[in-house]
């Protein structure tokens, strides 16, 4: 996959100050359930997220299994608070690139399901009906369920629409500047509570 340069090192992510840390929680669990909605539909895994870093060279900012887990667990609706730290400037910009490289990577299943989505929604059908958003949405709410905390879990309907939003953000996010939108959309999501 071909990436310019400034889309490798997310340079053109400009740094905004002055977040408080509500703010920070909300960037953080966006991007943990944005990975979540890939994981979801891709069947991706740690391998997968090490291996775009690898190919962003982004080792430095998320150097194993370890460091990748401590780095999600940053996320404040996540079940556990061990190995809980804070995110930095430059580990929300390694997350928007890999995000965005893998939502390239997946592009055609992506844009398969979106379709799929905006056909049963046209035709007024029920979304989990269909086996590959059927599929999706359930491996969602079961990965939610499993990693957040319970008093912050959505009922189905809740994380149905949760995940089938976050479906179409990566058909969005794996276009070229998508990192871009990705990082303004983070931007956007540090105010409003999720």
């Amino acid at each position: 996959m071909k990436i310019s340069s400034s889309e490798s090192k997310g340079q053109d992510l400009t740094i905004v100050s002055g977040l408080d840390a509500q703010q920070l929680d909300n960037i953080k669990a966006h991007l943990d359930l944005i990975l979540v909605a890939l994981e979801a539909l891709a069947k991706i895994g740690s391998e997968s997220i090490l291996q775009a870093a690898q190919a962003l060279d982004l080792e430095k900012v998320i150097v194993d299994r370890v460091g990748l887990w401590r780095l999600r667990q940053a996320n404040p609706l996540r079940k556990s608070s061990s190995g809980r730290k804070k995110l930095d400037v430059e580990e929300a910009r390694s997350l928007v690139l890999i995000i965005c490289y893998l939502a390239k990577e997946y592009q055609e299943l992506i844009r398969r399901a979106v379709t799929l989505l905006e056909q049963v929604t046209n035709q007024q059908k029920e979304p989990h009906k269909i086996a590959l958003l059927g599929d999706y949405l359930d491996t969602f709410s079961n990965l939610y369920e499993n990693r957040m905390e319970t008093e912050e879990l959505l009922n189905y309907d809740q994380l149905s629409q949760l995940a089938l939003k976050l479906l179409v953000d990566l058909l969005f996010y794996s276009t070229y500047n998508g990192h871009r939108r990705l990082w303004l959309a983070l931007l956007d999501y540090s105010n409003p509570v999720l």
